[in-house]
């Protein structure tokens, strides 16, 4: 089993992420998270999509996007550490990527199975990567991080949005 991260593995912003995923088969979270995310995705409507809980929000639709987006940026993170790659990584601006997205036009259907394939393939890398892999220190966003850590923070970004279309989004619709 992945042992859980220390503190000196990642920056201090991601502490929040890492303290959401329970101790466990990180893989294992994953598979759940995902089941998860999609029940709770499933349930919300075309119309329900475009809610925003507050002027200048994104709209659920664009927080799945987000969601995808962001995984996919940090898996690309967890392949190039976990091979050994030193060459630092550029940050990204979440902003930036909805901004130049598409998310409110595309229907919840597609952005969730968009979601789906990129967790499936984080699933798979994780699943393939050797146990060495995981204690390996590379450099995003000017900062280092393990490969063990960007796992944990993937999964944790997707609980932490999973719990905030919970509390702030769907609670708003009621």
């Amino acid at each position: 089993m992945l042992q859980r991260p220390v503190e000196n593995e990642y920056p201090e912003y991601y502490v929040p992420y890492v303290n959401l995923v329970a101790d466990g088969d990180l893989v294992s979270i994953l598979k759940e998270n995902l089941d998860e995310t999609i029940a709770l995705f499933k349930e919300v409507t075309e119309e329900e999509g475009h809610f925003r809980y507050a002027h200048g929000k994104w709209s659920i639709k664009e927080v799945l996007g987000h969601m995808t987006d962001t995984e996919r940026i940090m898996s690309y993170r967890l392949l190039r550490v976990g091979r050994g790659d030193q060459t630092p990584l550029a940050g990204f601006n979440e902003n930036d990527y909805i901004n130049g997205s598409q998310f409110d036009q595309l229907s919840n259907k597609a952005i969730l199975e968009d979601f789906t394939a990129v967790r499936n393939a984080t699933i798979t890398l994780m699943q393939n990567m050797a146990d060495e892999t995981w204690a390996r220190i590379g450099f995003a966003n000017g900062t280092e991080v393990t490969t063990r850590a960007i796992g944990y923070i993937i999964a944790g970004h997707a609980i932490h949005h999973g719990k905030i279309i919970k509390e702030r989004y769907l609670t708003g619709l009621k």
